[in-house]
């Protein structure tokens, strides 16, 4: 007799294990909250559709925090396995400059959930969304909740992909939180993860800088550098190269209020370099020189002359250091429902190496929900993936 699975959510981990269950042996049926599945996986396609990251695994790993608790699930289940597994879906993917994976450029977000989606339909998947998990009854049942009635589900395994707390709209508002502390589950506060930090700019500069991109940059922030791009704003700035400083900068605000790092606007110059290219003889004025010498963009010469006096922006040692070194400070972060992600949620001590919540057996908790952090750039979707693939293979060997 086949075991029933009650899945409540329907996010990349809840997906994925899903499709990876074992039909003859599992009865699976997904509670969705919202009108329709995979939400916030669908929202995050608007700004460019990355579903992994082509990196080689030693690197890749390393862009967890922990990583060691992602590792052993991202070995079984790596960016290489996702994409072979994309393909099998008729979704063909391929690396982008930016060494990110997209699905090729006639395949939109929606096209990879409709395939996903049909595929969970062909194994017989009972997929149920307007459907909102309520808690537990009393007879260890899970209540579900939609327009006309509750419900007391009884399923013999129960998997939370429950998500975070970011893009509340799309249904990943971190409500669940209670009901698991209710129940004796250490669940950390909530904290944004790639958002944006806020800036006190110069306001005589704004109109200059606002909406202006700083790419191939990198920034540091004490031992860590991060190379990429960020987007100067009203409120300060964003983009992928202060996002994947998160972890750090989260610890820094903690701890002083104020979190200070480093842009280098040359990482491919050292300072003997531009130093020597600054040295050579000009006829023009010392700004167009620096354009013609350093290819500096406006952006990157207006915080160099809003922010050094006169004597400094022409002395040619002290602006060379402040090229490889201009210092930023940032004062908070934004909003954690204006984050692409959080950090926080169910605490990794509540849960075995197979995902089991100790004090609740044949209950999991996967995916955004748990307390890890990646940066974007397909970091987020391949360990929610990993997640459930790992979770399915196990259920199936029990």
């Amino acid at each position: 007799m086949k075991k029933t699975i009650a899945i409540i959510g329907s996010g990349p981990a809840a997906l994925m294990l899903a499709a990876t269950l074992d039909a003859s042996k599992f009865e699976v049926s997904i509670y969705e909250q919202k009108n329709t599945f995979a939400r916030k996986f669908l929202v995050a396609g608007d700004g460019g559709f990355n579903l992994t990251h082509s990196e080689n695994a030693a690197d890749f790993i390393l862009k967890y925090t922990p990583y060691i608790f992602l590792k052993p699930y991202f070995e079984q289940f790596n960016n290489q396995d996702l994409r072979m597994w994309l393909n099998a879906l008729g979704i063909e993917t391929y690396v982008g400059s930016s060494k990110r994976v997209f699905p090729v450029k006639s395949i939109k977000p929606i096209h990879v959930l409709t395939a996903i989606i049909d595929h969970l339909k062909a194994k017989k998947v009972a997929l149920f969304s307007n459907h909102t998990w309520k808690g537990w009854s009393e007879d260890k049942g899970i209540l579900v909740q939609n327009s006309t009635a509750l419900f007391d589900v009884k399923a013999d395994i129960v998997v939370f992909a429950l998500g975070g707390k970011s893009w509340s709209i799309t249904g990943s508002d971190g409500s669940w939180r209670n009901l698991f502390q209710e129940k004796n589950i250490a669940v950390l506060p909530f904290q944004a993860s790639n958002c944006a930090y806020e800036i006190a700019w110069n306001a005589a500069i704004m109109n200059q800088i606002e909406g202006k991109a700083l790419k191939n940059i990198s920034i540091t922030l004490k031992d860590k550098t991060v190379k990429g791009e960020v987007v100067l704003t009203k409120f300060g700035i964003e983009g992928n190269a202060i996002y994947a400083l998160s972890p750090e900068i989260r610890n820094e605000l903690k701890q002083y209020q104020t979190a200070s790092v480093l842009v280098d606007f040359k990482p491919d110059l050292t300072f003997e370099n531009i130093a020597e290219k600054l040295r050579k003889p000009y006829t023009t004025s010392w700004t167009d020189h620096l354009v013609k010498q350093l290819n500096l963009t406006k952006p990157q010469l207006v915080l160099l002359k809003t922010y050094t006096s006169k004597a400094d922006f022409t002395h040619i040692d002290f602006l060379g250091r402040i090229i490889k070194n201009f210092p930023l400070t940032l004062l908070s972060a934004a909003p954690i429902d204006e984050a692409i992600s959080t950090v926080g949620g169910v605490s990794l001590n509540e849960i075995d190496t197979h995902f089991q919540l100790h004090k609740m057996t044949q209950h999991y908790a996967i995916g955004e929900m748990l307390d890890w952090d990646a940066p974007t750039g397909g970091y987020l979707l391949q360990a929610c993936f990993s997640m459930g693939f790992c979770l399915g293979k196990h259920l199936n060997d029990l």
